[in-house]
């Protein structure tokens, strides 16, 4: 690692305040940016989308609960896969601890994935998460969302991935959120989507990996998260990312 220069302490303390000028305009930015996204006009959802759950068929409308907002998390999880994605999973750490103050804000969370129940269910208890996890195996709820392409499902047109102009994602899987709203009626409304980098917001550990003299650290590595693993596997050396080789 470089080694930054070594200044006396009152030359720091003006160099830290001059980061701290910068670091509060980021912060009025992003506050900006919040309030945009509250700002969004809406769009309702016409399907109310059936899951499989833990607890039998659960419907969109269902995984709101008492609340009239939810998140839902679009985990990468190809039918085919035995385990789910290598990054979805260093996300979805950070799922248990904060879904509890989330249901204070009349708010619920869910994680949706393609891959049937049984197949989510073992590895949710490999990795020993308690979040409220459903397959969407038996609906287009992934692909409608933009984040599944599969080869399958001819004669459906997906989004492409991140409102991009480009074409289509390249695999079947990729990550995103998506939030919802629930009037009085019982209608449902799509709020916002994020994805791609958009995502990381939400990735608790890279915030405290920012602050680090090093960062990430990830500038060398053949792609920004070749580092991340299960959480069960860092001492396993290098593991198959799903899809990619």
């Amino acid at each position: 690692m470089a080694k930054q220069p070594v200044i006396p302490h009152e030359d720091w303390i003006e160099a830290r305040r001059d980061l701290l000028r910068r670091e509060k305009e980021l912060t009025r930015l992003r506050d900006e940016v919040v309030q945009a996204r509250q700002a969004l006009p809406w769009e309702r959802v016409e399907t109310d989308y059936v899951f499989e759950g833990p607890n039998g068929l659960e419907s969109l409308s269902d995984l709101f609960g008492a609340a009239s907002q939810l998140i839902v998390y679009h985990f990468m999880f190809d039918p085919d896969w035995d385990e789910g994605c290598i990054s979805c999973s260093f996300l979805a750490d950070h799922f248990d601890p904060i879904t509890i103050h989330i249901e204070q804000r009349d708010a619920a969370f869910a994680v949706v994935s393609r891959a049937p129940l049984d197949t989510l269910q073992a590895y949710r208890e490999r990795m020993g998460w308690q979040f409220k996890w459903l397959s969407s195996h038996a609906n287009t709820f992934n692909v409608d969302f933009g984040v599944s392409f599969p080869s399958d499902r001819e004669g459906l047109s997906p989004l492409d991935y991140n409102y991009s102009e480009r074409s289509p994602f390249e695999g079947g899987e990729a990550p995103g959120l998506s939030v919802f709203c629930r009037d009085e009626s019982g209608e449902i409304f799509h709020t916002y989507s994020t994805y791609a980098r958009g995502l990381e917001d939400f990735i608790g550990a890279y915030r405290f990996l920012d602050v680090l003299p090093r960062g990430r650290d990830e500038s060398d590595l053949p792609w920004g998260m070749a580092w991340v693993r299960r959480h069960d596997q860092y001492d396993a050396g290098l593991v198959e990312i799903a899809g990619i080789e």
